[in-house]
């Protein structure tokens, strides 16, 4: 999608469709109709009467050939209730907007600005390039015609400062990050192997120069990764990878080297422990939280914060077969710490534990992991809000800040000493699972054993990186969930 502003008079913009918004339970002028020409704004105030224009959220009313326009056609979108307007609630109206007209055949729109804060610049950008993806790229009759082409943002004549066109590209940059996380996600397990996902992070990273290694089966069993290589081995025949991205700007200071590790399971049976048939395609995902790693490393190679970064991805399948590990095992991780296996399907942890660690080899002085970790979060939160543990309450609360900032919903959960009793073994150091009550804050805190002293908060993603129902700014299927919150995270790093 190209980006850009325009700077004619409304009513001198030749473009396929000029979108404003208007509030509910206010005049038909209120919202962005107020900038149009006032003959335009006349023709909404019969519909509002008769009742074909209240304002409702995500309402879309559509004129043709709009009088006092060169526009081909006005749209309308319902901004709801003016009381409950955010950031946020602007994003989805220009999600609307784009999938509205898309729909319909239109290539081209301008969305008329309100106040044009950079803040609003970014956001109005970032949505709609959001909007505009679909998870459709195996379906034979799909139709990229039925794609924005372009998106112009239209101040009714205002200069426009260079700030804006700062915010115009972070934007861009952050949407098209969130779209590759999603693209990674929705990858099928046959076609984006672990193999397959380092070959994608190394595209990425030399497409915006950014340092990519990949260690292979050889070098995992050389570091002594017991834990990681207790769960690769049980398939052989997709060898696991370790991915390591790095990011080193000039003149950064050493530390902080903030490590962002992301769970990179490309397909979860289970193990031994299978899981139940139903619903099992979708462990297609569980390598979100390592997907949503490698979108944040593609926004900040090109968004630039004064911060030294390396992403850790262990990435491998967990599957049943005779070289799997199995319920009852012992092993021992990179750490040296060992651990009784209870359960094969709380294999994230185990991936996760040697990744913290060899990050702390690497010098990270903080570890940020994402990982559809658990169930049990989705229990507590639902689908719409990520859960957030960690030790370090200064890094929760700039995380928490972060989310608040980008407009993503996450939620401080409990981590408390008592909890470790429940996922202690007889005869090892800590049994792999806490058992089912409680289980995202144990599965949290058992990763967060093998970060030691070092700040760590984990985001258990499990609920918040695939949404069921579309919504009309957004495709059903994956969400990108969590970039935006990271790359605002790291952004905002005093150096």
């Amino acid at each position: 999608m190209k980006t850009e502003f325009r700077h004619e008079p409304l009513s001198q913009l030749a473009t396929s469709a000029l979108v404003v918004y208007c509030f509910e339970e206010a005049p038909a002028s209120s919202g962005t109709v107020e900038r149009l020409p006032a003959e335009t704004r006349s023709l909404l105030n019969p519909l509002q009467a008769a009742g074909e224009l209240t304002g409702k959220v995500f309402e879309c009313t559509l004129l043709r050939s709009p009088a006092g326009l060169a526009a081909s056609r006005l749209l309308v979108v319902g901004a709801g209730k003016r009381d409950k307007f955010s950031p946020s609630h602007l994003r989805h109206l220009v999600g609307t907007a784009v999938r509205h007209l898309r729909s319909r055949g239109v290539r081209e729109l301008a969305w008329v600005l309100g106040p044009t804060e950079p803040g609003a610049v970014a956001t109005i950008t970032e949505g709609a390039v959001v909007a505009d993806y679909d998870p459709d790229v195996y379906r034979t009759e799909r139709n990229d015609d039925k794609r924005i082409a372009t998106f112009l943002l239209v101040a009714g004549g205002e200069a426009l400062s260079a700030e804006a066109a700062d915010a115009l590209e972070r934007g861009r940059v952050l949407g098209e990050a969130e779209n590759f996380t999603r693209e990674l996600v929705n990858e099928p397990a046959n076609r984006l192997t672990p193999t397959r996902l380092a070959e994608r992070a190394r595209e990425m990273a030399a497409r915006f120069n950014l340092k990519c290694e990949v260690l292979g089966p050889q070098e995992i069993q050389e570091l002594k990764m017991g834990a990681f290589w207790a769960v690769a081995q049980g398939s052989p025949q997709e060898p696991a990878q370790l991915i390591v991205v790095h990011y080193s700007p000039e003149n950064a200071p050493e530390q902080p080297l903030i490590g962002l590790i992301g769970k990179g399971i490309t397909f979860d049976s289970g193990g031994i422990s299978i899981k139940p048939s139903e619903n099992m395609h979708e462990m297609k995902t569980d390598m979100a939280g390592g997907a949503t790693m490698l979108g944040v490393m593609q926004a900040i190679a090109q968004l630039k914060p004064h911060v030294r970064v390396a992403a850790l991805i262990p990435a491998t399948e967990n599957m049943p077969s005779g070289n799997a590990y199995k319920p009852g095992d012992v092993i021992t991780s990179m750490s040296g710490k060992t651990v009784e296996i209870l359960n094969t399907d709380a294999e994230g942890r185990l991936v996760l534990a040697d990744a913290l660690t060899y990050a702390k080899q690497l010098g990270c002085t903080v570890l940020i992991d994402a990982a559809t970790l658990t169930g049990a979060v989705m229990v507590a939160l639902g689908n719409l809000t990520t859960g957030v543990f960690g030790w370090n309450k200064e890094w929760v609360g700039r995380v928490l800040a972060a989310a608040n900032a980008a407009g993503e919903k996450m939620w401080q959960m409990p981590v408390d000493d008592d909890y470790r009793e429940l996922y202690k073994s007889v005869i090892a150091d800590l049994a792999n699972t806490g058992g089912r009550y409680g289980g995202a804050i144990t599965g949290a805190m058992f990763i967060g054993e093998f970060a030691g002293d070092t700040p760590w908060v984990h985001l258990d993603i499990a609920g918040t990186r695939w949404a069921n129902d579309e919504k009309p700014y957004r495709a059903k299927g994956p969400t990108g969930h969590g970039v935006r919150t990271l790359v605002q995270l790291l952004m905002d790093v005093p150096t």
